[in-house]
């Protein structure tokens, strides 16, 4: 009897969950537009004492005019402000238990902050500061920068680390998406305060930005909170060039890095991927899911499982607001570069030659539903997901009907992503490792040109 009670209960708890996940929606927020156009998104989340805040910023590395201007901009947003210093700053937050952080991306600068709910009023007034107010102070500036210049020169020792930068350069081409997100070594030695300051007076403007406040708050008190914090906010972002057109590539591409100390070879294998806001962003991912996107995918499965020739291999997509790319990822002993590299191309092309049955894209199915869920339990993921609503132009539709997108992916519509979707012809490679031993053997594979280990040089 004890035995068929914690059956069912198990099996009450799995169907309580699987309808959890059909059932999963965006929590109810408000979106408004300050007269300044500066953006506010809140979502008060009551259950834990906690909140989020995050400023976003629509300009990130494809906006550098000098490589690393976006990353140090962010960076210095922290380093002190026009009243109050470094330290005190630090300071202030750590009193509270306050946790700061910024960054760039791409497309995208952010600043955010998680607090506990009581000190809201001791937290948001340093977070109005830091981004209205930043001292960029010079002594602070060439330590960011000292520290950035050590950062790219330790990533020349791990292929992982930079492999992700020479597809993208391989890729994109001059396309601003080809630029590197911290730039290279060259840049970074030759920006100065200046370069961040122009940086920000060009993109840190209101029309050019949203708040972000998810947790444990009242909507009208926040809204007039940040109106008052933020309403006095003047001026204008600098007016965005079209980006240019991603080309397709035109033919079969091997960039081959060469890192003399290397025993292994790290590779990607690749081509044109998919915008953010593309429809099928969802059933893409089930698609993925079996080609790489999780552990019992057919790469991890033919490359980790069967073969041994690596100890874990994947596939995705990385996505922007015009574009993107896809990517299979692994690496393996330079001695079986080859054996792997054919392997990976081989698995791949199961996506035409063998098709995906049913049986497996019910699995995936149900995989991705129940995953999806737990993505966006905690203020700080939602308030990603808002801020990722915001750069990349879709809405919450994509959360509202993720189930059912899925649930309506078939066997034909499958075929036809596949088909529509993932690179077959022209992929690029780009393979990290002693070059003397693998020249030969990689020059079947596309037309080859040869680097030394480095971060990209951005003009």
């Amino acid at each position: 009897m004890k035995m068929i009670v914690k059956t069912l209960l198990a099996t009450s708890a799995l169907f309580s969950l699987c309808l959890h996940a059909a059932e999963f929606t965006l929590p109810s927020y408000q979106k408004t537009v300050l007269e300044n156009g500066l953006t506010l998104y809140l979502m008060p989340q009551t259950e834990v004492p906690l909140l989020d805040v995050r400023v976003i910023v629509k300009a990130g590395a494809a906006d550098d005019t000098v490589g690393g201007q976006a990353a140090l901009t962010a960076e210095a947003l922290l380093l002190g402000t026009q009243k109050i210093s470094k330290t005190k700053f630090e300071q202030q937050l750590e009193f509270v238990g306050a946790n700061i952080d910024s960054g760039a991306g791409s497309e995208a600068s952010y600043l955010s902050v998680s607090l506990a709910s009581k000190d809201q009023d001791k937290v948001l007034p340093l977070l109005q500061q830091a981004l209205l107010h930043p001292a960029f102070d010079q002594q602070e500036f060439d330590d960011s920068k000292g520290r950035l210049i050590a950062e790219l020169t330790q990533k020349r020792e791990s292929p992982k680390a930079v492999i992700n930068d020479y597809f993208n350069q391989l890729l994109f081409g001059e396309h601003p998406y080809a630029k590197p997100l911290k730039g290279d070594l060259q840049s970074v030695n030759t920006l100065t305060l200046a370069n961040l300051r122009s940086y920000y007076q060009q993109w840190y403007q209101p029309n050019n930005a949203a708040v972000i406040v998810t947790g444990d708050f009242e909507p009208k008190k926040m809204q007039k909170r940040l109106q008052s914090l933020f309403g006095s906010w003047k001026g204008q972002a600098a007016t965005k060039a079209a980006l240019p057109a991603l080309h397709k590539p035109e033919q079969a591409k091997v960039l081959l890095v060469n890192k003399d100390d290397a025993s292994e070879a790290t590779f990607i294998i690749g081509g044109p991927g998919i915008s953010r806001a593309n429809s099928d962003f969802v059933a893409l991912s089930v698609i993925n899911t079996i080609l790489g996107g999780r552990f019992t995918s057919w790469l991890n499965d033919e490359l980790r499982v069967n073969s041994g020739l690596t100890y874990g291999a994947r596939s995705g997509f990385r996505s922007y607001t015009q574009g993107g790319s896809f990517y299979i990822y692994t690496f393996t002993k330079t001695d079986t570069a080859n054996a792997a590299i054919d392997l990976a191309l081989q698995t791949y092309q199961r996506l035409w030659q063998q098709g995906i049955d049913e049986a497996t894209l019910a699995s995936a199915k149900a995989y991705v539903k129940g995953q999806f869920p737990p993505r966006y339990e905690t203020p700080s993921e939602l308030g990603d997901l808002l801020g990722d609503m915001f750069v990349y132009g879709f809405d919450e539709n994509y959360i509202n009907s993720f189930s059912q997108q899925v649930d309506k992916l078939d066997l034909a519509k499958t075929k036809s992503l596949i088909n529509q979707y993932f690179p077959q012809q022209d992929l690029q490679f780009v393979i990290i490792g002693k070059a003397i031993e693998l020249k030969d053997k990689v020059s079947q594979y596309g037309n080859v040109s040869q680097t030394e280990i480095n971060p990209p040089q951005a003009d």
